[in-house]
């Protein structure tokens, strides 16, 4: 826990981000749509992998981020969770803290999700959901990308029975979720990229796989697609 922090120290952070590109990864991005299970699938992923090449280096990551990045900008967590969650401060609030002292552009909460974002992704070992890792890490080559989808009534079943939602709150939940989550995706990319389908190396459907299959097939998918450089850079010393 203490060496995962240490992406939060600015000095530690810049090294990582300045290291050549050829060191970057391996990282597993998981994008899904609200109600597929994302975060059970990222914990078995993790496992497998460690399990698979032999080491205890892998792990999964979501909210943690959100926490370590108000850390590191010394302001409130709902602050930066405001900003994943689509919503700006008002004119009153931002001149409040202006004046206080606190005021915190969403800009500089940007760069700092970004920054704290891609030096995760670029040490490596990494399966991030969300966060709108696909588009911060798709320039790294020792990367997979994934997304989990199904059908609307599929997930709105899924979540009324994990959050004890009624179908109608269930319903607004994910429509509202999805949108933001989208969005967010879109926040990290260049202005003119708007086909987020093609990001993806592969997209799985929930509905037909259970989270043990969906996990098989991503580290699958994984060996097939990177490990053959790892192993290159395990045989000069560059991994594990």
């Amino acid at each position: 826990m203490d060496r995962f922090f240490n992406y939060f120290d600015q000095r530690y952070r810049d090294s990582i981000l300045s290291s050549h590109p050829a060191s970057d990864g391996p990282v597993i991005t998981i994008s899904r749509q609200t109600g597929c299970d994302a975060r059970e699938v990222a914990l078995r992923v993790a496992d497998r992998l460690n399990t698979r090449l032999e080491t205890t280096k892998w792990r999964w990551v979501d909210k943690d981020i959100i926490y370590s990045i108000a850390k590191d900008l010394n302001i409130d967590y709902g602050r930066v969770e405001s900003f994943y969650e689509g919503m700006k401060l008002n004119d009153l609030s931002e001149m409040i803290m202006a004046f206080s002292g606190g005021f915190v552009s969403d800009l500089r909460v940007k760069k700092a999700i970004k920054e704290v974002v891609l030096s995760i992704c670029k040490e490596g070992n990494i399966v991030l959901v969300g966060r709108g890792g696909v588009s911060i890490a798709r320039g790294i080559r020792d990367s997979l990308h994934v997304r989990i989808v199904a059908p609307f009534n599929w997930r709105m079943d899924n979540v009324m029975r994990k959050k004890n939602m009624t179908s109608e709150a269930a319903g607004k939940y994910i429509v509202e979720t999805d949108a933001k989550r989208n969005d967010l995706i879109r926040v990290f990319l260049e202005k003119n990229f708007q086909d987020i389908d093609s990001l993806f190396d592969v997209t799985i459907n929930r509905m037909l796989y259970s989270i043990n299959d969906i996990s098989d097939v991503i580290v699958s998918m994984f060996e097939k697609k990177v490990v053959g450089n790892l192993q290159e850079k395990k045989r000069i010393g560059s991994y594990f």
